[in-house]
């Protein structure tokens, strides 16, 4: 394999698959959002898509559980890009990615306990009004779970747009939006626990993180990087040249 192909092709296909992997997270985090109101659909919400559509309902839970997948392999293609910038960084957001996946991830075991509560024989002993109060109260600890999975992908996003500004092969804007999405999920987190009556408070914060994300995984997708080929040999001065450039200096 030739210095360019590992300079620039690589690279550039690496940006591509995370561009896609990114993407996808964001594809299947909406289709989970309109299937069963997961995420954040209130509790109201999803208790409803329970009740008059169950099949709808699993076939969320398995999107929003790969999407957990997807933005987790997005996290490792932008940690295999950056890394070169500043390893220990990198890694960084890497490890709050994985941390705020992991929460997420448990999370959603609390909205596979109605399933089992109304398939249960066991469960008949209950009254329709206990079996709703237990469903409310699972669905409640899985927004709680999701909620403080936030604190981690806001986390992430602060070293991540530092990097992605010093990089020189990506745009420093998508750099300077990632941070502000960093801070608009802040908002979000202290809202959902300081202020949850007010919803309103993070749709501002809504559309920056649509702006950055998306428009981070299009680029990646679409422009991929460019990278300099720092293996190259430095080309070799011949003694006339050389000789002169002494002379001027």
């Amino acid at each position: 394999m030739s210095a360019d192909s590992i300079g620039n092709v690589a690279p550039r296909a690496m940006a591509r698959v995370t561009g896609g992997f990114y993407l996808a997270y964001v594809a299947a985090s909406v289709v989970a959002s309109l299937l069963a109101n997961i995420g954040i659909g209130t509790t109201e919400q999803v208790y409803n898509v329970i009740g008059t559509n169950v099949e709808m309902y699993r076939l969320g839970l398995v999107v929003v559980l790969i999407s957990g997948f997807l933005f987790l392999m997005a996290a490792w293609g932008l940690y295999v890009l950056l890394r070169p910038i500043n390893q220990g960084l990198a890694l960084l957001f890497l490890l709050l990615n994985a941390v705020g996946v992991a929460i997420q991830g448990a999370s959603l075991l609390y909205l596979v306990s109605p399933l089992v509560q109304a398939g249960a024989a066991d469960m008949q002993a209950f009254t329709p009004a206990q079996l709703q109060a237990m469903a409310y109260l699972s669905i409640d600890v899985y927004r709680l779970g999701f909620v403080t999975a936030q604190v981690f992908f806001c986390a992430w996003l602060f070293p991540l747009g530092y990097l992605v500004y010093k990089s020189g092969f990506l745009p420093r804007l998508l750099g300077i939006l990632l941070v502000l999405d960093g801070f608009a999920v802040l908002i979000w987190f202290l809202q959902a626990f300081l202020l949850p009556d007010y919803p309103q408070i993070r749709y501002p914060g809504l559309a920056i993180s649509f702006l950055a994300e998306v428009g981070l995984a299009l680029w990646l997708l679409v422009m991929g990087v460019k990278v300099r080929d720092a293996a190259r040999p430095t080309p070799p001065v011949e003694p006339g040249k050389l000789e002169t450039a002494h002379l001027s200096s």
